[in-house]
Parts: structure tokens; sequence; C-alpha cells
């Protein structure tokens, strides 16, 4: 079984690699070199045994690729292509995770209609991001799963906001979420949390229906 990966160490698979490139390059670095890169104590056979599980998981991740190359994408994938990527996987975790490649993965996400995850940090793209026509809806229902399109995220309806016309003022009607920052977190207080996030608001225009994709969630 495989060593508990302490907080403080930089095992991620791009650094094992990495490290991987240096040892085997004409000019090599040492063992004790490789281990301060990815932040473990020295101890040469868990730098090994690190190094060969990821070469493992490579070669099987390879393998699968390439037994489903050239198949076409199963229900069962859509399903998982759609709760990671709306929980805020990337396209190249969900690669990894189904064993297909990127290209394919994006494929699926247009295909289906899947409103696309930005980066956080592109403050203007998520300003300025369009919704695919499935996700296009006026009104909503209470306890309805949406895709926040200024928040990035997915939100649940909590109520219509009748306080104002917005309609009258802004073509469009306002909703009070709950926006979800996290599917599941663990808090040193409450334990596992579900869904964890805050309150907010959006009109219905900045909100994106996901009732096409009520089978896959």
């Amino acid at each position: 079984m495989a060593a508990r990966i302490k907080k403080h160490e930089k095992l991620t698979e791009t650094n094992i690699q990495h490290v991987i490139n240096l040892l085997e390059a004409d000019n090599p670095i040492t063992k004790k070199e490789a281990c301060s890169i990815l932040n473990i104590t020295y101890n040469t056979t868990r730098l090994n045994n690190i190094i060969e599980e990821h070469k493992e998981t490579v070669r099987y991740r390879d393998l699968r690729k390439a037994q489903n190359k050239g198949k076409g994408v199963t229900e069962a994938e859509k399903k998982s292509i759609v709760t990671y990527y709306l929980e805020g996987a990337n396209i190249s975790d969900i690669a990894k995770a189904l064993y297909r490649s990127p290209a394919f993965i994006k494929a699926v996400i247009e295909r289906l209609g899947i409103p696309q995850k930005l980066p956080d940090s592109d403050y203007d793209a998520i300003k300025n991001a369009m919704l695919p026509e499935q996700c296009v809806s006026e009104t909503f229902e209470v306890g309805e799963r949406v895709w926040a399109v200024r928040k990035n995220c997915i939100a649940k309806i909590i109520r219509e906001d009748t306080r104002t016309n917005y309609e009258e003022k802004y073509g469009s009607k306002y909703y009070i979420l709950w926006i979800t920052e996290m599917t599941e977190c663990d808090s040193p207080y409450f334990g596992t949390i579900n869904n964890a996030g805050h309150y907010g608001g959006s009109l219905a225009y900045d909100l994106g229906s996901l009732r096409h994709l009520n089978e896959y969630l």
C-alpha cells in the first residue's frame, strides 16, 4: 500500500514526471535533489516507489486510452463528464479519469450543451460568457439547479424576488440563489459539509437551465 501523502509534499503527477525527466536526462540530478523537488524526506526506497507507481499509472492510462480509441461515448461516460465538469473538474482531469483524450471530452461537453466553466482568474471572460443554446430560459422553478454565469458555478433557485418589478426595469425576472462554492468540504467544527456556499441573486438572463442535462445529474 502506498504511504500516506503529507500536505507539504509536492507529489502531483506533473511534478513527479518533471523529476523523472530530470533523473533520466543526459546530466541527471541526484536522488537527494529529486527528493527535495518533491518535498519529501530523503529516502531512496520511497522515491523509487513513487516513480514506479507513477510510471505504472501512465502505462495503464495509455493502455486504456488505446482500448477506448475509436469508440463512441457511453451513457455512463456522459454522466461522469457532466457531473465532473459542473463540479469544477477541468477537461484534462476528466480525460485522465475516463481514459479519453482532452479533445474527446471537450467535444462531448460542447455536444451536450454543458455551460463552460472558465478559470476563476479570467474575470473578463466570465463577465462576457455566453450560454449554450440549450441552457437559455426565461423562468426557473424553486429548487431547480441552474448555471450561474457571472458566478461561474452551479446554483440552486431559492425563490423569485418580486419586491421590485425587475421585468419592467431590466426585462428579466430576478432570483435569489444558493451559490455552490464546493460540492463537498471538511469543516473542523461541522465535519463533512455538502454543497457549501452562500446566498446571492441573479437576473434570469444570467442563469442557465440544466434541464436538458437532468438525465445525467
